[in-house]
């Protein structure tokens, strides 16, 4: 019997499940504009175990979302995810946000069914850029994750139909007015609790990642520019 700790905070949501043998016991989550990550995790780790009665102690590995999104957000869930796996001694399990995008839309029942349509969960980069990837209706990657920027050239494109959901997709409403070949399914969000089934897979496999070398996927280089008041005392 599997019981395993899911977070996830790469988005605007903060997001914490627990799972036994790959069913929710508790679920507790928030989505604001403002930065609630740092203020909310640990209230919500505890919540979770709370409700189900169960200790940190009986844990059997923690899950934990890797991104693409929130550079401050992923980093603050994996710190915690790590910190107890260290302080436990428990395996981690990282898991795409973008996959988790996928199963949550999969398990609220708003996906076609037609195994032609491709699936393109997306995580809001700002502007009009997302994070995106695209699935075939068996949860397989087609590609690689990587910045997309939405535009009428993208969305126009002839062939399969394609859903788009996340947050990403849903700030690009009016693009995807009047194209037939694009569904967008609104208001789908990472849910923690969409990463259970995922975990207790992994959990079976003893596919777990290396706890020292496990890194948010951030999608793109962080966008890091020097103060020019240091640049000046320095010299530079």
């Amino acid at each position: 019997m599997s019981l395993i700790l899911s977070i996830e905070t790469a988005t605007k949501l903060c997001s914490v499940a627990l799972a036994r043998n790959g069913a929710v016991l508790a679920l507790c989550e928030e989505e604001s504009e403002k930065h609630i990550h740092a203020e909310k995790l640990n209230v919500f780790i505890a919540q979770v175990m709370a409700e189900a009665e169960c200790d940190l102690r009986a844990l059997d590995a923690v899950a934990v979302g890797i991104g693409p999104g929130s550079y401050t957000g992923s980093r603050i869930g994996l710190s915690a995810a790590k910190g107890l796996c260290f302080a436990l001694d428990l395996p981690i399990i990282g898991i795409s946000t973008l996959y988790t995008l996928f199963e949550r839309a999969k398990a609220m029942g708003v996906l076609p069914q037609n195994s032609t349509d491709t699936f393109h969960p997306m995580v809001d980069a700002r502007r009009m850029e997302v994070f995106a990837q695209a699935f075939n209706a068996e949860r397989v990657p087609i590609g690689e994750m990587a910045p997309l920027i939405l535009d009428e050239a993208w969305a126009a494109q002839e062939g399969v139909k394609r859903i788009v959901f996340g947050d990403g997709a849903d700030k690009a409403t009016a693009l995807w007015k009047d194209q037939p070949t694009i569904l967008h399914i609104p208001g789908v969000r990472p849910s923690a609790g969409a990463m259970a089934r995922e975990a207790e897979r992994r959990f079976k496999a003893n596919a777990f990642d290396d706890l020292a070398y496990l890194v948010p996927a951030y999608g793109k280089a962080a966008n890091v520019t020097q103060s020019k008041k240091l640049g000046s005392a320095s010299g530079l």
